[in-house]
């Protein structure tokens, strides 16, 4: 009996050591060379709404964080200036078409009459006129077709489904032509952008199945790999004054992998997950998203 307690000490911490560097090589598949990383953020794709007439606003039709659909009124530019300037369009349109109407009528008229009537010259001069005319009552209806999309531009409307975000413009502010007041984050426009190190590229494939665990909730949102980056800046390209590269001197032993980034597509979100733009996330890829258990074992690292 001595015997074996005297022999028990030694056997327990051998078979801990054997267990241990059992275990070791699986850790390190796992934890190590395994496709994932913890450095991912959500992406959206956001339309900058721009006017494309001037004015000031008299009417808000959104608040700021609401859903809209494409086609929604997001707000009014005051349209009496704009229904002014089309009431003129048209009115030039009237009297070009009436000038072109009488100057055809003369042309026709002189073309009529028998050789040796009128000089020749008078006909050409006629006929060039009549056309004259005629142009400028093309150019009178694009001007009003001009003026009648500038009435329709000042009713601002959403381009897409989403999420008016950023709002800050109230009635009586003035909206400059070009310059965006309104932003819209689109409902169906987020992905994932993972930064993955380079020493893992070799297990990433397009279209490889990806698991995404985002750092406020718990439910895993599906994905799949849609496309690998092909390039990061290189800080030694900066060039100087005359041009030249400004190479760093100074090379450490220790390289660190560089991370490149990886696009993800979202399959799937769970019921009460919310995606903003900005979140941060873990994503495990491939043999890495076994069932969400990488990301389950790493959930306390978020």
């Amino acid at each position: 009996m001595t015997v074996l307690k005297r022999l028990l000490r030694p056997l327990l911490t051998l078979a801990t050591v054997a267990a241990t560097a059992a275990l070791l090589p699986a850790l390190w598949q796992a934890y190590m060379l395994a496709p994932w990383t913890r450095d991912g953020r959500v992406s959206v794709e956001v339309v900058r709404v721009t006017p494309e007439v001037s004015g000031t606003v008299v009417d808000m039709r959104v608040v700021d964080n609401q859903f809209v659909r494409r086609g929604d009124i997001l707000y009014v530019i005051d349209p009496h200036r704009f229904q002014l300037a089309l009431d003129g369009a048209q009115a030039a349109v009237l009297a070009r078409r009436e000038d072109a109407a009488l100057k055809t009528a003369a042309a026709r008229r002189r073309n009529q009459l028998s050789p040796g009537v009128v000089a020749p010259e008078t006909v050409e001069r006629a006929n060039g006129t009549a056309a004259i005319a005629r142009a400028d009552y093309d150019a009178a209806i694009a001007a009003a077709r001009v003026a009648e999309i500038n009435l329709d531009r000042a009713t601002v409307r959403a381009p897409l489904d989403g999420y008016v975000t950023n709002l800050r413009l109230r009635p009586g502010d003035y909206a400059t032509a070009g310059v965006t007041r309104i932003s819209i984050v689109e409902a169906e426009g987020f992905w994932i952008t993972a930064y993955f190190e380079e020493t893992k590229l070799s297990r990433i494939a397009v279209g490889a199945h990806a698991e995404i665990r985002l750092m406020g909730f718990e439910q895993l949102v599906s994905g799949h790999v849609e496309s690998l980056g092909h390039g990061i800046a290189d800080a030694n390209e900066n060039p100087d004054h005359l041009g030249l590269p400004s190479v760093n001197p100074v090379f450490t032993w220790v390289r660190l992998a560089q991370r490149i980034p990886v696009r993800i597509h979202i399959d799937a979100v769970p019921p009460g997950v919310m995606l903003a733009a900005g979140m941060t996330c873990s994503v495990a890829v491939g043999e890495a998203a076994a069932g969400g258990r990488l990301l389950s074992r790493l959930s306390f690292l978020q």
